[in-house]
């Protein structure tokens, strides 16, 4: 039996998924229990935990535990509300020892300032390697999934408005059911003391190949465009990001591009994933028809 958290969405549903694929027995935790129907249906125990203190209950009796937290990308000052999760996910691997657990971090996760919104992978990997459980941190590079926002506009204006730049320049994209995956196989593993494996695509890609692929996907010219720097407050406040909280989202990204965050860190294991742009493109446009 393997506890599993998140299966509702990509990342932890992707893990559950290669899990039962392997014939194992998985305890999905969720915070609510409304829709799962079709993960009892698929025989996955389904419990319900809002990181209190029913999660340490539902990490004991397996042999492994994937663990996340969502991602705050409009934080309030200090972290509070990942800082609460992080906490209550340390107390329950604590009271339940389980014999192992992977945890979704992210690319920069072992840098300790100028991270922005990945600030967050940061304090889980120094909070939750110190519990003397074997942990494996996933630092997944930028989900490609993120892409999905950006499909409308691409697809009335021809555009595709990108803040990671220069367009030309390649950044590691991820698709999350490649990260599910090898965060599954990796619980398969057996392994002492703390991993840090650093996930990617198949290669890097710059905003001009997701420009490409969209307009493939599309079916329709489709081309890449900068989006200014000093506009990127009120860019982002149309999309809905408030002004006063955009700033982890602005700093993770200028981060990016400068190349503070990146792969390559001394010490830690890598895996390319499978799944590459224009397939995880074509898939989104379909979920984004």
């Amino acid at each position: 039996m393997f506890a599993v958290m998140g299966i509702s969405g990509n990342v932890g549903g992707a893990v559950a998924n290669t899990l039962l694929q392997h014939g194992k027995k998985v305890r999905g935790i969720v915070r609510d229990n409304s829709k799962t129907q079709s993960w009892k249906d698929k025989g996955v125990e389904v419990v319900t935990a809002n990181y209190d203190d029913h999660l340490a209950a539902a990490f004991t009796g397996v042999e492994g535990v994937f663990c996340m937290i969502p991602p705050d990308v409009v934080p309030a000052p200090g972290f509070p509300d990942s800082v609460a999760r992080i906490a209550a996910i340390k107390k329950a691997v604590l009271a339940a020892k389980p014999p192992r657990a992977v945890f979704l971090s992210s690319i920069g996760g072992e840098k300790t300032s100028g991270l922005g919104a990945v600030t967050t992978a940061h304090l889980l990997e120094e909070e939750l390697g110190s519990t003397g459980v074997s942990s494996a941190f996933l630092r997944a590079g930028s989900f490609m999934e993120n892409i999905l926002h950006s499909i409308p506009t691409a697809r009335t204006t021809g555009k595709y408005f990108a803040f990671y730049q220069p367009l030309e320049d390649p950044i590691p994209l991820v698709a999350t059911e490649d990260i599910g995956r090898i965060g599954a196989e990796t619980l398969l593993q057996t392994w002492q003391g703390n991993r840090f494996i650093e996930i990617s695509g198949p290669t890097y890609y710059s905003p001009n190949d997701v420009a490409a692929a969209l307009e493939k996907a599309l079916d329709r010219p489709v081309t890449g465009v900068a989006v200014p720097r000093e506009t990127w407050v009120d860019a982002l406040a149309q999309r809905g990001m408030p002004a006063d909280r955009s700033g982890a989202y602005i700093e993770m990204t200028d981060s990016f591009n400068s190349r503070w965050i990146d792969f390559g860190v001394p010490g830690t294991e890598h895996v390319k994933g499978t799944i590459d742009l224009i397939t995880a493109v074509r898939s989104l446009t379909k979920r984004a028809s």
